[in-house]
């Protein structure tokens, strides 16, 4: 019961910090160049003329597992790397903490639940999230065609653990990827992530 008393006190410490933006929405997003879980190497840089997507993960969150475990995370990956969006799924975890992934148990994860992103990238030393700010899993990033960062936050507007809420939720990563590849402002581009905390060093 502690336990699980320590788990809900990280998740609310993690959803009521201050916003405090490592990249400000409307500016480039920084470049970075990380080896994937398959052994390629990919580069925000190598992606210009797409649109990105960066979704942090941890596959001992339950905020994670609710995404991943409704379908919720995979059918987005689904949907828009099937319109030509890259998705890169980011796991922060440190050697040692929660969630800390090998290649091969990364891919195993995302084989065993059907994920769909284009590629799984591991940041055992944190350099890439604390680029970005990353501050909880799941966080997610999207950066447009011309490099510059359009949507950072949330996944949706339902900050639970409970999985009926996919249904219901106000997506805010669907919205900005809809509104951008249609040429649109994207009508949310910043709000609070929620989830764990990215288990940084």
């Amino acid at each position: 019961m502690r336990g699980d008393w320590m788990t809900v006190l990280g998740v609310a410490a993690a959803m009521q910090a201050a916003p405090v933006w490592a990249v400000e929405v409307g500016t480039p997003a920084p470049d970075f160049s990380v080896m994937d879980t398959r052994g390629e190497p990919r580069a925000l840089s190598a992606l210009r003329g797409k649109f990105v997507v960066l979704e942090w993960f941890n596959p001992e969150c339950p905020f994670t597992r609710k995404h991943y475990g409704t379908g919720n995370m995979q059918q987005l990956q689904q949907a828009y790397t099937g319109r030509g969006v890259v998705w890169l799924s980011v796991d922060s975890s440190a050697p040692g903490k929660q969630g800390h992934l090998t290649a091969e148990e990364a891919n195993a994860f995302m084989e065993e639940l059907d994920g769909h992103p284009t590629a799984v990238l591991l940041d055992p030393d944190g350099t890439l999230g604390r680029q970005y700010g990353a501050a909880t899993t799941p966080h997610l990033f999207v950066i447009n065609p011309a490099g510059m960062l359009i949507y950072q936050g949330a996944i949706d507007d339902a900050p639970s653990l409970d999985p009926a809420d996919v249904e219901t939720a106000a997506n805010y990563v669907e919205q900005a990827l809809d509104a951008a590849l249609e040429g649109k402002p994207v009508p949310v581009p910043s709000t609070q992530p929620y989830g764990c905390s990215v288990k940084y060093e």
